[in-house]
C-alpha cells in the first residue's frame, strides 16, 4: 500500500512540483494550497505525512500540524520554510508542547526522499 501525503505550501509551483516528485517516487501525494484546504483536506482522509510550509496565509503551517495531529495522531509532520521568521514560530509550537520536524528550502528531491525514507 502506498504511503499518503499532503503537500501544502501557499506557492503553487512548490506544491505542484513536490506532488509530481512524490507521486514519481511512489508516494499517493495529494497537495493544498493553504493551511485551511490542507486542514480539510487531512479531515477527511488523514494522510501517512503531513508535508506543509511554514508561514503561509490563513493559517499557517503550525497552527495546520497542531489542527491535523488532533485530528490524525498517527501523521507524521515534516515541516518546510526558507524564512528566518521560522525559527520564532517553531519555538512558540515547543512551548505548547509541540515538537516538529523540520527541513529548510529549497528542498533538493534526492534528498527529501532520503528523509521521508
Amino acid at each position: 500500500m502506498k504511503r499518503s501525503i499532503l503537500v501544502v505550501d501557499d506557492e503553487r509551483s512548490i506544491t505542484d512540483t513536490l506532488v509530481m516528485i512524490l507521486t514519481e517516487a511512489g508516494f499517493d501525494a495529494r497537495g493544498a494550497y493553504n493551511g485551511l484546504d490542507g486542514a480539510m483536506q487531512a479531515r477527511d482522509q488523514c494522510p501517512n505525512i503531513l508535508l506543509s510550509d511554514v508561514l503561509m496565509p490563513k493559517m499557517d503551517g503550525i497552527q495546520l500540524a497542531i489542527e491535523v495531529l488532533k485530528a490524525c495522531p498517527e501523521t507524521r509532520v515534516v515541516l518546510i520554510s526558507g524564512q528566518a521568521a521560522t525559527a520564532d514560530y517553531l519555538e512558540r509550537a515547543r512551548s505548547r508542547g509541540y515538537e516538529f520536524e523540520f527541513l529548510p528550502k529549497p528542498l533538493e528531491p534526492e534528498e527529501l526522499l532520503a528523509y521521508l525514507g
